[in-house]
């Protein structure tokens, strides 16, 4: 699956359409020009700002507006987001990723606003010696000196996040929880959270800004490819999870 990932996902898929296109250039003029353009133009159109707002703020939920709307919920659940392998500077050795780093540090703002407890959800993609559950509750604890109550260190993915989270959390009773992920990310994890059986309130983080005025909307920069690329993988993973309940409905 990973492979086939990297080979529909930009900039790889733009590189072999690109590729193909010159390839067929001598025999078949116009597909091959099609190809080229379709690859080098969809490389630069999923660079500029204008591109990755859209795909992303397609995919948000709204923001959480007080406190108030977590007066249901019996737990904060915060879902890892990848890590840096041997970080030096917290002297830790693998510490949280930048999407982990930002999911950190709303719930423990949002601990403090309701006092809920915390719940951090990540395992071992690689076999590694720590899950990502214990880097991001060490973050916590000595970075923004909030408590963490459970950690769910099993999990590889999300759906298996949900599954070991919801296991955890009902042995103490718990069956509401706000779920913390970047806002792009948060419906899909929410989508399977509640398929394991507990209710949601999404707690979304990192939103998409807004493009620049004028012609910056539309300079490509790596960084918006990069969020135009994590996106699609949304967009796609979307598109799964409905053509799987539609086939479960159709077998019923």
């Amino acid at each position: 699956m990973a492979i086939l990932e990297t080979l529909l996902f930009p900039p790889l898929i733009n590189v072999l359409l690109t590729l193909l296109g010159l390839a067929l250039w001598s025999h078949l003029r116009l597909l091959g020009g099609l190809l080229v353009v379709l690859g080098l133009g969809g490389l630069l159109i999923l660079a500029t700002p204008v591109a990755s707002h859209a795909l992303r703020q397609g995919l948000e939920p709204p923001a959480l507006v007080g406190p108030s709307q977590l007066r249901e919920a019996q737990a904060i659940v915060i879902l890892g987001g990848g890590r840096d392998f041997d970080a030096p500077e917290f002297g830790w050795g693998d510490a949280p990723a930048n999407a982990s780093w930002r999911r950190l540090a709303y719930g423990a703002h949002l601990h403090r606003q309701t006092g809920l407890p915390i719940l951090v959800s990540g395992g071992r993609g690689h076999d590694e010696h720590s899950a990502e559950a214990s880097l991001m509750a060490a973050a916590l604890r000595e970075v923004f000196e909030v408590p963490v109550r459970w950690m769910e260190g099993r999990s590889g993915d999300t759906a298996q996040n949900a599954r070991f989270s919801t296991e955890m959390l009902g042995a103490s009773g718990i069956d509401h929880v706000a779920l913390v992920s970047q806002a792009w990310h948060l419906p899909r994890a929410q989508a399977a959270f509640e398929r394991s059986g507990l209710v949601v309130t999404p707690a979304p983080t990192e939103f998409a800004s807004p493009p620049p005025a004028g012609l910056g909307a539309w300079m490509p920069r790596v960084y918006h490819l990069h969020q135009s690329t994590r996106a699609l993988h949304e967009w796609l993973g979307r598109a799964e999870l409905a053509l799987r309940e539609q086939l479960l409905r159709r077998g019923e």
